[in-house]
Protein backbone atom coordinates (compact mmCIF):
# COMPACT_ATOMS: atom_id res chain seq x y z
CA UNK A 1 0.00 0.00 0.00
CA UNK A 2 2.63 2.36 0.85
CA UNK A 3 4.72 1.14 -2.26
CA UNK A 4 1.69 2.10 -4.42
CA UNK A 5 1.58 5.25 -2.50
CA UNK A 6 4.97 6.03 -3.24
CA UNK A 7 4.47 5.23 -6.80
CA UNK A 8 2.00 7.63 -6.72
CA UNK A 9 3.50 10.53 -5.81
CA UNK A 10 6.50 10.20 -7.50
CA UNK A 11 4.33 10.05 -10.75
CA UNK A 12 2.74 13.15 -9.64
CA UNK A 13 5.81 15.23 -8.84
CA UNK A 14 7.18 14.06 -12.71
CA UNK A 15 3.55 15.06 -14.31
CA UNK A 16 3.71 18.55 -12.12
CA UNK A 17 7.07 19.26 -13.31
CA UNK A 18 6.01 18.49 -17.07
CA UNK A 19 3.25 20.43 -17.44
CA UNK A 20 5.23 23.47 -15.37
CA UNK A 21 6.85 24.01 -18.46
CA UNK A 22 3.94 23.77 -20.49
CA UNK A 23 1.88 27.01 -22.11
CA UNK A 24 -1.15 25.67 -20.02
CA UNK A 25 0.62 26.25 -17.14
CA UNK A 26 1.00 29.55 -18.10
CA UNK A 27 -2.01 30.63 -19.10
CA UNK A 28 -3.69 29.22 -16.11
CA UNK A 29 -1.00 31.50 -14.06
CA UNK A 30 -2.43 34.52 -15.93
CA UNK A 31 -6.29 33.16 -15.51
CA UNK A 32 -5.71 32.86 -11.75
CA UNK A 33 -4.11 36.52 -11.48
CA UNK A 34 -6.75 37.72 -13.54
CA UNK A 35 -9.58 36.41 -11.67
CA UNK A 36 -8.43 37.98 -8.59
CA UNK A 37 -10.37 40.71 -9.80
CA UNK A 38 -13.69 39.11 -9.85
CA UNK A 39 -15.86 39.86 -7.18
CA UNK A 40 -16.99 36.20 -6.24
CA UNK A 41 -13.26 35.78 -5.43
CA UNK A 42 -13.08 36.30 -1.24
CA UNK A 43 -9.71 36.53 0.23
CA UNK A 44 -10.98 34.27 3.14
CA UNK A 45 -11.54 31.50 0.75
CA UNK A 46 -8.74 32.37 -1.93
CA UNK A 47 -8.10 28.71 -2.67
CA UNK A 48 -11.48 26.99 -2.61
CA UNK A 49 -13.19 30.32 -4.60
CA UNK A 50 -9.97 30.04 -7.58
CA UNK A 51 -10.44 26.21 -7.89
CA UNK A 52 -14.56 26.56 -7.91
CA UNK A 53 -13.54 29.22 -10.92
CA UNK A 54 -11.17 26.91 -12.82
CA UNK A 55 -14.10 24.26 -12.08
CA UNK A 56 -16.59 26.87 -14.46
CA UNK A 57 -14.98 28.66 -17.04
CA UNK A 58 -14.01 25.57 -18.51
CA UNK A 59 -9.99 25.30 -17.11
CA UNK A 60 -10.26 22.37 -15.00
CA UNK A 61 -11.53 20.21 -17.64
CA UNK A 62 -8.11 21.57 -19.89
CA UNK A 63 -5.56 20.64 -17.15
CA UNK A 64 -7.69 16.94 -16.30
CA UNK A 65 -7.35 16.55 -20.47
CA UNK A 66 -3.05 17.63 -20.15
CA UNK A 67 -2.44 15.30 -17.24
CA UNK A 68 -4.89 12.27 -19.24
CA UNK A 69 -2.61 13.02 -21.82
CA UNK A 70 1.07 12.74 -20.14
CA UNK A 71 -0.23 9.68 -18.49
CA UNK A 72 -0.67 8.13 -21.74
CA UNK A 73 2.26 8.23 -22.52
CA UNK A 74 4.34 7.89 -18.95
CA UNK A 75 6.48 4.75 -18.78
CA UNK A 76 5.66 1.81 -17.32
CA UNK A 77 5.72 2.06 -13.40
CA UNK A 78 9.64 1.29 -12.12
CA UNK A 79 11.63 1.67 -9.00
CA UNK A 80 12.47 4.96 -7.91
CA UNK A 81 16.09 4.45 -8.48
CA UNK A 82 16.03 2.75 -11.69
CA UNK A 83 18.72 4.22 -13.98
CA UNK A 84 17.11 6.90 -16.87
CA UNK A 85 18.00 4.12 -19.52
CA UNK A 86 16.27 1.63 -17.32
CA UNK A 87 13.39 3.66 -18.19
CA UNK A 88 13.57 3.59 -21.92
CA UNK A 89 14.16 0.06 -21.89
CA UNK A 90 14.37 -2.22 -19.19
CA UNK A 91 15.90 -5.50 -20.53
CA UNK A 92 19.96 -5.51 -21.38
CA UNK A 93 20.03 -7.42 -24.42
CA UNK A 94 17.01 -5.22 -26.10
CA UNK A 95 19.02 -2.07 -25.16
CA UNK A 96 21.84 -3.62 -26.76
CA UNK A 97 20.37 -4.75 -29.80
CA UNK A 98 18.38 -1.33 -30.20
CA UNK A 99 21.99 0.54 -29.93
CA UNK A 100 24.02 -2.04 -32.39
CA UNK A 101 20.37 -1.15 -35.29
CA UNK A 102 21.31 2.42 -34.98
CA UNK A 103 24.86 2.22 -35.70
CA UNK A 104 24.02 -0.02 -38.94
CA UNK A 105 21.21 2.58 -39.66
CA UNK A 106 23.60 5.35 -39.26
CA UNK A 107 26.56 3.74 -40.88
CA UNK A 108 24.09 3.48 -43.81
CA UNK A 109 23.26 7.24 -43.82
CA UNK A 110 27.09 8.07 -43.56
CA UNK A 111 28.45 5.83 -46.28
CA UNK A 112 25.41 6.90 -48.44
CA UNK A 113 26.98 10.75 -47.70
CA UNK A 114 30.38 9.87 -48.88
CA UNK A 115 29.10 7.51 -51.99
CA UNK A 116 27.13 11.03 -53.15
CA UNK A 117 29.82 13.59 -51.42
CA UNK A 118 26.53 15.30 -50.11
CA UNK A 119 26.95 17.09 -46.38
CA UNK A 120 24.37 15.95 -44.43
CA UNK A 121 23.04 19.63 -44.03
CA UNK A 122 23.72 22.90 -45.61
CA UNK A 123 23.05 26.51 -45.94
CA UNK A 124 20.68 27.08 -48.90
CA UNK A 125 21.73 30.00 -51.07
CA UNK A 126 19.29 32.64 -51.53
CA UNK A 127 18.17 32.32 -54.75
CA UNK A 128 17.58 28.59 -53.91
CA UNK A 129 15.28 29.47 -50.75
CA UNK A 130 13.14 32.33 -52.22
CA UNK A 131 12.29 29.03 -55.62
CA UNK A 132 11.53 26.61 -52.51
CA UNK A 133 9.03 29.18 -50.79
CA UNK A 134 7.22 29.76 -53.93
CA UNK A 135 6.74 26.68 -54.73
CA UNK A 136 5.84 25.51 -50.79
CA UNK A 137 2.48 24.45 -51.59
CA UNK A 138 3.18 22.46 -55.23
CA UNK A 139 7.01 20.95 -54.28
CA UNK A 140 4.56 17.68 -55.78
CA UNK A 141 5.64 19.09 -59.17
CA UNK A 142 9.11 18.83 -58.42
CA UNK A 143 10.93 16.24 -59.83
CA UNK A 144 15.04 16.05 -58.79
CA UNK A 145 16.51 13.18 -59.64
CA UNK A 146 16.68 10.81 -56.57
CA UNK A 147 17.81 7.86 -58.60
CA UNK A 148 21.10 7.75 -56.18
CA UNK A 149 19.68 7.75 -53.35
CA UNK A 150 18.15 4.53 -51.84
CA UNK A 151 15.90 4.25 -48.64
CA UNK A 152 18.30 3.75 -45.46
CA UNK A 153 16.60 0.82 -44.56
CA UNK A 154 13.55 -1.42 -45.13
CA UNK A 155 11.05 -2.98 -42.82
CA UNK A 156 12.09 -6.77 -44.30
CA UNK A 157 15.79 -5.48 -43.14
CA UNK A 158 14.16 -4.51 -39.83
CA UNK A 159 12.61 -8.09 -39.77
CA UNK A 160 15.91 -10.08 -40.16
CA UNK A 161 17.43 -7.93 -37.08
CA UNK A 162 14.33 -8.88 -34.72
CA UNK A 163 14.47 -12.49 -35.87
CA UNK A 164 18.35 -12.88 -34.50
CA UNK A 165 17.17 -11.46 -31.13
CA UNK A 166 18.13 -13.82 -28.45
CA UNK A 167 18.12 -13.38 -24.31
CA UNK A 168 21.21 -14.56 -23.47
CA UNK A 169 20.39 -15.10 -19.93
CA UNK A 170 16.98 -17.66 -21.45
CA UNK A 171 18.85 -21.12 -22.36
CA UNK A 172 16.27 -24.29 -23.61
CA UNK A 173 18.66 -26.84 -23.39
CA UNK A 174 18.42 -29.38 -25.93
CA UNK A 175 14.60 -29.87 -25.79
CA UNK A 176 13.59 -26.87 -27.48
CA UNK A 177 10.11 -26.27 -26.93
CA UNK A 178 6.85 -26.40 -29.47
CA UNK A 179 6.69 -22.86 -30.08
CA UNK A 180 10.62 -22.09 -30.02
CA UNK A 181 10.89 -24.85 -32.89
CA UNK A 182 8.07 -22.76 -34.86
CA UNK A 183 8.14 -19.44 -34.77
CA UNK A 184 10.77 -16.80 -36.15
CA UNK A 185 10.62 -14.27 -33.30
CA UNK A 186 12.78 -16.48 -30.12
CA UNK A 187 12.11 -14.17 -27.19
CA UNK A 188 10.45 -14.96 -24.21
CA UNK A 189 8.22 -12.42 -24.03
CA UNK A 190 4.50 -12.12 -22.36
CA UNK A 191 1.73 -11.46 -24.70
CA UNK A 192 -1.90 -11.81 -24.28
CA UNK A 193 -3.87 -14.84 -25.07
CA UNK A 194 -7.07 -14.91 -26.39
CA UNK A 195 -9.27 -14.69 -23.54
CA UNK A 196 -6.84 -11.90 -22.22
CA UNK A 197 -7.59 -9.69 -25.48
CA UNK A 198 -11.29 -10.57 -25.28
CA UNK A 199 -11.42 -8.62 -21.67
CA UNK A 200 -9.30 -6.44 -22.91
CA UNK A 201 -11.03 -5.64 -26.11
CA UNK A 202 -14.59 -6.09 -24.62
CA UNK A 203 -15.74 -3.08 -26.18
CA UNK A 204 -15.72 -5.20 -29.84
CA UNK A 205 -17.81 -8.07 -28.21
CA UNK A 206 -20.65 -9.29 -30.25
CA UNK A 207 -23.56 -7.83 -28.55
CA UNK A 208 -21.96 -3.97 -28.56
CA UNK A 209 -23.50 -1.96 -31.30
CA UNK A 210 -19.70 -1.53 -33.60
CA UNK A 211 -19.29 1.53 -36.58
CA UNK A 212 -17.90 -0.73 -39.21
CA UNK A 213 -20.27 -3.50 -38.96
CA UNK A 214 -23.07 -2.93 -41.34
CA UNK A 215 -25.56 -6.14 -39.81
CA UNK A 216 -25.57 -5.73 -36.25
CA UNK A 217 -28.55 -8.03 -35.07
CA UNK A 218 -29.31 -6.15 -31.87
CA UNK A 219 -30.12 -2.57 -33.11
CA UNK A 220 -31.26 -1.78 -36.71
CA UNK A 221 -28.08 0.26 -37.25
CA UNK A 222 -29.49 3.04 -38.56
CA UNK A 223 -30.87 3.16 -35.11
CA UNK A 224 -27.29 2.49 -33.36
CA UNK A 225 -25.82 4.95 -35.46
CA UNK A 226 -28.06 8.23 -34.99
CA UNK A 227 -27.35 7.66 -31.31
CA UNK A 228 -23.79 7.26 -31.72
CA UNK A 229 -23.86 10.36 -33.29
CA UNK A 230 -25.64 12.15 -30.52
CA UNK A 231 -23.51 10.84 -27.80
CA UNK A 232 -20.31 11.87 -29.98
CA UNK A 233 -21.37 15.26 -30.53
CA UNK A 234 -21.96 15.20 -26.53
CA UNK A 235 -18.69 14.08 -25.83
CA UNK A 236 -17.36 17.02 -27.89
CA UNK A 237 -19.51 19.23 -26.16
CA UNK A 238 -18.06 18.35 -23.02
CA UNK A 239 -14.65 18.86 -24.45
CA UNK A 240 -13.32 15.40 -22.57
CA UNK A 241 -10.40 13.72 -23.52
CA UNK A 242 -11.08 10.27 -21.27
CA UNK A 243 -14.58 10.20 -22.49
CA UNK A 244 -13.45 10.70 -25.79
CA UNK A 245 -11.58 7.54 -25.51
CA UNK A 246 -13.90 5.26 -24.10
CA UNK A 247 -16.20 6.27 -26.85
CA UNK A 248 -14.43 6.15 -30.19
CA UNK A 249 -13.93 2.42 -29.09
CA UNK A 250 -16.74 1.44 -30.71
CA UNK A 251 -15.65 3.37 -33.83
CA UNK A 252 -16.27 7.22 -34.54
CA UNK A 253 -18.48 8.82 -36.82
CA UNK A 254 -17.04 9.79 -40.18
CA UNK A 255 -18.32 13.76 -39.30
CA UNK A 256 -16.92 13.61 -35.84
CA UNK A 257 -13.50 11.94 -35.82
CA UNK A 258 -11.22 14.49 -37.04
CA UNK A 259 -12.27 16.35 -33.93
CA UNK A 260 -12.34 13.42 -31.11
CA UNK A 261 -8.91 12.50 -32.26
CA UNK A 262 -7.63 15.78 -31.82
CA UNK A 263 -9.48 15.84 -28.14
CA UNK A 264 -7.88 12.52 -27.30
CA UNK A 265 -4.45 13.51 -28.58
CA UNK A 266 -5.05 16.91 -26.06
CA UNK A 267 -4.39 18.82 -29.88
CA UNK A 268 -6.05 22.76 -29.73
CA UNK A 269 -5.03 25.22 -32.16
CA UNK A 270 -3.63 28.00 -30.40
CA UNK A 271 -1.60 30.87 -32.49
CA UNK A 272 1.24 29.93 -30.89
CA UNK A 273 0.87 26.27 -32.49
CA UNK A 274 0.79 27.71 -35.98
CA UNK A 275 3.31 29.98 -35.01
CA UNK A 276 5.50 27.16 -33.90
CA UNK A 277 4.87 25.47 -37.44
CA UNK A 278 5.40 28.30 -39.14
CA UNK A 279 8.96 28.34 -37.36
CA UNK A 280 9.65 24.83 -38.89
CA UNK A 281 8.88 25.80 -42.23
CA UNK A 282 11.46 28.96 -42.19
CA UNK A 283 14.04 26.13 -40.74
CA UNK A 284 13.01 24.41 -43.78
CA UNK A 285 13.48 26.88 -46.37
CA UNK A 286 16.59 27.71 -44.56
CA UNK A 287 18.67 24.71 -44.49
CA UNK A 288 19.01 21.52 -46.84
CA UNK A 289 19.15 18.24 -44.94
CA UNK A 290 20.57 14.41 -46.43
CA UNK A 291 17.14 13.36 -44.92
CA UNK A 292 15.18 15.61 -47.31
CA UNK A 293 16.16 13.45 -50.08
CA UNK A 294 15.01 10.33 -48.08
CA UNK A 295 11.56 11.96 -47.55
CA UNK A 296 11.05 12.82 -51.36
CA UNK A 297 12.45 9.70 -52.25
CA UNK A 298 10.21 7.81 -50.01
CA UNK A 299 6.65 9.68 -50.85
CA UNK A 300 7.58 8.85 -54.70
CA UNK A 301 7.94 5.24 -53.86
CA UNK A 302 4.96 4.97 -51.45
CA UNK A 303 2.31 7.37 -51.61
CA UNK A 304 2.45 8.95 -54.90
CA UNK A 305 1.84 4.93 -56.39
CA UNK A 306 -1.28 4.54 -53.92
CA UNK A 307 -4.80 5.30 -55.29
CA UNK A 308 -6.10 6.73 -52.07
CA UNK A 309 -2.94 8.75 -51.21
CA UNK A 310 -1.35 10.05 -54.64
CA UNK A 311 -3.30 13.39 -54.43
CA UNK A 312 -1.76 14.64 -50.99
CA UNK A 313 1.99 14.82 -52.16
CA UNK A 314 1.91 17.77 -51.35
CA UNK A 315 0.81 17.83 -47.38
CA UNK A 316 3.40 14.74 -47.07
CA UNK A 317 6.13 16.54 -47.89
CA UNK A 318 5.34 19.94 -45.64
CA UNK A 319 4.58 17.81 -42.74
CA UNK A 320 7.78 15.41 -43.32
CA UNK A 321 10.13 17.91 -43.61
CA UNK A 322 9.04 19.82 -40.81
CA UNK A 323 9.03 17.14 -38.91
CA UNK A 324 12.50 16.43 -39.34
CA UNK A 325 13.25 19.45 -38.19
CA UNK A 326 11.06 19.41 -34.91
CA UNK A 327 13.68 19.06 -31.64
CA UNK A 328 10.43 18.83 -29.33
CA UNK A 329 10.41 15.25 -30.84
CA UNK A 330 13.74 14.52 -28.90
CA UNK A 331 11.09 14.36 -25.41
CA UNK A 332 9.82 11.25 -26.43
CA UNK A 333 13.17 9.26 -26.21
CA UNK A 334 13.01 9.50 -22.77
CA UNK A 335 11.02 6.56 -22.67
CA UNK A 336 11.33 5.25 -26.40
CA UNK A 337 14.18 2.20 -26.35
CA UNK A 338 15.92 4.44 -29.07
CA UNK A 339 18.25 6.83 -29.14
CA UNK A 340 18.64 10.22 -31.27
CA UNK A 341 21.54 10.28 -33.63
CA UNK A 342 24.38 12.26 -33.30
CA UNK A 343 27.07 14.04 -35.63
CA UNK A 344 29.37 16.13 -34.96
CA UNK A 345 30.36 19.44 -36.73
CA UNK A 346 33.21 19.54 -39.60
CA UNK A 347 36.32 19.16 -37.88
CA UNK A 348 35.20 18.13 -34.67
CA UNK A 349 34.59 14.62 -34.61
CA UNK A 350 34.45 13.31 -31.29
CA UNK A 351 34.32 15.98 -29.50
CA UNK A 352 31.31 15.60 -27.51
CA UNK A 353 30.58 19.78 -27.16
CA UNK A 354 30.45 19.71 -31.26
CA UNK A 355 28.21 17.14 -31.43
CA UNK A 356 24.61 17.57 -32.73
CA UNK A 357 21.67 15.51 -33.08
CA UNK A 358 20.94 14.68 -36.74
CA UNK A 359 18.36 14.91 -37.73
CA UNK A 360 17.40 17.53 -35.38
CA UNK A 361 14.02 15.72 -34.00
CA UNK A 362 16.49 12.68 -34.07
CA UNK A 363 14.33 10.09 -36.09
CA UNK A 364 15.47 8.60 -39.48
CA UNK A 365 13.05 8.07 -42.13
CA UNK A 366 13.43 4.86 -43.73
CA UNK A 367 11.04 3.20 -46.73
CA UNK A 368 7.36 3.17 -46.01
CA UNK A 369 7.83 5.98 -43.34
CA UNK A 370 5.24 8.75 -45.49
CA UNK A 371 2.52 6.29 -45.06
CA UNK A 372 2.06 7.43 -40.99
CA UNK A 373 0.90 10.43 -42.38
CA UNK A 374 -0.89 10.10 -45.40
CA UNK A 375 -4.37 8.66 -44.33
CA UNK A 376 -4.87 11.62 -41.74
CA UNK A 377 -5.17 14.06 -44.91
CA UNK A 378 -8.37 12.93 -45.06
CA UNK A 379 -9.26 14.48 -41.74
CA UNK A 380 -6.84 17.46 -41.32
CA UNK A 381 -6.98 19.99 -44.53
CA UNK A 382 -4.79 22.64 -42.44
CA UNK A 383 -1.02 21.56 -42.74
CA UNK A 384 -0.50 23.37 -38.91
CA UNK A 385 -3.06 21.35 -37.29
CA UNK A 386 -2.59 17.87 -39.53
CA UNK A 387 1.28 18.46 -37.83
CA UNK A 388 0.53 18.61 -34.90
CA UNK A 389 -1.91 15.41 -35.12
CA UNK A 390 0.94 13.67 -37.02
CA UNK A 391 3.80 14.33 -34.50
CA UNK A 392 1.25 13.12 -31.63
CA UNK A 393 0.63 10.26 -33.29
CA UNK A 394 4.10 9.94 -33.71
CA UNK A 395 5.20 10.21 -30.55
CA UNK A 396 2.17 7.92 -28.81
CA UNK A 397 2.47 4.88 -30.97
CA UNK A 398 4.13 4.63 -34.33
CA UNK A 399 7.80 5.12 -33.04
CA UNK A 400 7.28 1.79 -31.07
CA UNK A 401 6.65 0.18 -34.50
CA UNK A 402 10.07 0.67 -35.66
CA UNK A 403 12.30 0.33 -32.25
CA UNK A 404 13.46 -2.59 -30.92
CA UNK A 405 11.51 -2.89 -27.12
CA UNK A 406 9.68 -5.36 -25.08
CA UNK A 407 6.91 -2.75 -24.52
CA UNK A 408 3.64 -4.63 -25.13
CA UNK A 409 2.80 -2.27 -28.39
CA UNK A 410 6.05 -2.60 -29.24
CA UNK A 411 6.69 -4.49 -32.76
CA UNK A 412 8.94 -7.02 -30.95
CA UNK A 413 5.80 -8.23 -28.93
CA UNK A 414 3.74 -7.55 -31.78
CA UNK A 415 5.46 -10.18 -33.99
CA UNK A 416 5.22 -12.45 -30.78
CA UNK A 417 1.68 -12.28 -30.21
CA UNK A 418 0.92 -12.70 -34.16
CA UNK A 419 2.91 -16.10 -34.03
CA UNK A 420 1.06 -16.95 -31.16
CA UNK A 421 -2.22 -16.10 -31.82
CA UNK A 422 -1.60 -18.22 -35.37
CA UNK A 423 0.33 -20.98 -33.39
CA UNK A 424 -2.30 -21.99 -30.86
CA UNK A 425 -5.54 -21.11 -32.49
CA UNK A 426 -4.58 -21.85 -36.20
CA UNK A 427 -1.69 -24.78 -35.75
CA UNK A 428 -2.01 -26.40 -38.94
CA UNK A 429 -2.36 -23.48 -41.06
CA UNK A 430 1.13 -22.32 -39.18
CA UNK A 431 2.74 -25.47 -39.92
CA UNK A 432 2.04 -25.74 -43.50
CA UNK A 433 3.19 -22.00 -44.37
CA UNK A 434 5.97 -23.19 -42.09
CA UNK A 435 6.60 -26.66 -43.90
CA UNK A 436 6.85 -24.93 -47.75
CA UNK A 437 9.12 -21.97 -45.92
CA UNK A 438 6.33 -19.27 -46.23
CA UNK A 439 6.34 -18.33 -42.31
CA UNK A 440 3.80 -15.99 -42.02
CA UNK A 441 5.67 -13.28 -40.19
CA UNK A 442 7.65 -12.38 -43.57
CA UNK A 443 3.85 -11.66 -44.74
CA UNK A 444 2.69 -9.87 -42.11
CA UNK A 445 5.31 -7.80 -40.92
CA UNK A 446 4.72 -4.89 -43.44
CA UNK A 447 0.99 -4.89 -42.63
CA UNK A 448 2.23 -4.52 -38.86
CA UNK A 449 5.28 -1.72 -39.16
CA UNK A 450 3.38 0.97 -40.99
CA UNK A 451 -0.15 0.00 -38.90
CA UNK A 452 -1.59 -1.24 -41.97
CA UNK A 453 -1.48 2.19 -43.54
CA UNK A 454 -1.57 1.57 -47.70
CA UNK A 455 -2.86 -2.07 -47.54
CA UNK A 456 -6.40 -1.30 -46.10
CA UNK A 457 -9.10 0.60 -47.55
CA UNK A 458 -8.84 4.33 -45.91
CA UNK A 459 -12.23 4.32 -44.33
CA UNK A 460 -11.34 1.09 -42.45
CA UNK A 461 -8.01 2.06 -41.77
CA UNK A 462 -9.52 5.01 -39.82
CA UNK A 463 -11.68 2.53 -37.93
CA UNK A 464 -8.80 0.65 -37.15
CA UNK A 465 -6.96 3.47 -36.10
CA UNK A 466 -10.31 4.66 -34.11
CA UNK A 467 -9.13 1.59 -31.92
CA UNK A 468 -5.93 2.39 -31.31
CA UNK A 469 -6.06 5.51 -30.30
CA UNK A 470 -9.44 3.73 -28.12
CA UNK A 471 -7.47 0.93 -26.18
CA UNK A 472 -4.36 3.23 -26.40
CA UNK A 473 -2.10 0.25 -27.57
CA UNK A 474 -1.17 -1.20 -30.82
CA UNK A 475 -1.62 -5.37 -29.91
CA UNK A 476 -5.05 -4.43 -32.07
CA UNK A 477 -2.33 -4.80 -35.38
CA UNK A 478 -0.99 -8.50 -34.56
CA UNK A 479 -4.87 -9.34 -33.75
CA UNK A 480 -6.03 -8.45 -37.25
CA UNK A 481 -2.65 -9.68 -38.88
CA UNK A 482 -3.88 -12.95 -37.44
CA UNK A 483 -7.46 -12.28 -38.73
CA UNK A 484 -7.00 -11.92 -41.94
CA UNK A 485 -4.67 -15.24 -42.36
CA UNK A 486 -7.62 -17.12 -40.41
CA UNK A 487 -9.90 -15.29 -42.82
CA UNK A 488 -7.75 -16.68 -46.00
CA UNK A 489 -7.29 -19.90 -44.14
CA UNK A 490 -8.83 -22.04 -46.82
CA UNK A 491 -6.86 -20.52 -49.92
CA UNK A 492 -3.61 -20.66 -47.83
CA UNK A 493 -4.04 -24.20 -46.95
CA UNK A 494 -3.56 -25.43 -50.67
CA UNK A 495 -0.50 -22.77 -51.30
CA UNK A 496 2.79 -24.45 -51.98
CA UNK A 497 5.15 -21.43 -52.01
CA UNK A 498 5.82 -18.12 -50.04
CA UNK A 499 5.15 -16.23 -53.79
CA UNK A 500 1.56 -18.17 -53.70
CA UNK A 501 0.93 -17.28 -49.93
CA UNK A 502 1.77 -13.47 -51.20
CA UNK A 503 -0.58 -13.52 -53.79
CA UNK A 504 -3.18 -14.69 -51.76
CA UNK A 505 -2.91 -11.91 -49.50
CA UNK A 506 -1.64 -9.39 -51.74
CA UNK A 507 -4.80 -7.21 -51.82
CA UNK A 508 -6.33 -6.41 -48.28
CA UNK A 509 -7.85 -3.44 -49.80
CA UNK A 510 -11.34 -5.58 -50.19
CA UNK A 511 -11.51 -6.72 -46.51
CA UNK A 512 -13.80 -5.09 -43.44
CA UNK A 513 -11.86 -4.73 -40.32
CA UNK A 514 -14.61 -4.62 -37.52
CA UNK A 515 -16.12 -8.28 -38.39
CA UNK A 516 -12.54 -9.76 -38.86
CA UNK A 517 -11.67 -8.89 -35.59
CA UNK A 518 -14.89 -9.61 -34.29
CA UNK A 519 -14.58 -13.19 -35.71
CA UNK A 520 -11.45 -13.84 -34.44
CA UNK A 521 -11.75 -12.79 -31.26
CA UNK A 522 -15.06 -13.79 -30.06
CA UNK A 523 -16.93 -15.78 -32.41
CA UNK A 524 -13.75 -18.51 -32.82
CA UNK A 525 -14.24 -21.34 -30.30
CA UNK A 526 -11.03 -21.36 -28.02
Amino acid sequence: MLQEESDLSLVIAQIVQKLKGSNLYAQLERQAWASLQRPEIKLESLKEDIKEFFKTSGWEKKLQNAVYSELSVFPLPSHPAAPPEHLKEPLVYMRKAQGSWEKRILKSLNSMCTELSIPLARKRPAGEQKELLNKWNEMGTDEPDLSLFRPVYAPKDFLEVLINLRNPNYENGDSLSFRTHLGLIQVPLKVKDIPELKEFFVELGLTTGQLGIDDSTQVPPELFENEHVRIGQKVLLEQDSAAAQQYIRQGSPTALRAELWALILNISSHPEDILYYEQLKTNVIQHDLLVDSLIYKDVKLTASNDDYYFVFEDYLYQVLLCFSRDTSVLAHFAYNSASPPKSYIRGKLGMEEYAVFYPPNGVIPFHGFSMYVAPLCFLYHEPSRLYQIFREMYVRFFFRLHSISSHPSGIVSLCLLFETLLQTYLPQLFYHLREIGAQPLRISFKWMVRAFSGYLATDQLLLLWDRILGYNSLEILAVLAAAVFAFRAVNLMEVTSLAAAEAVLADLSTLKVMPLLQIFLFATVT
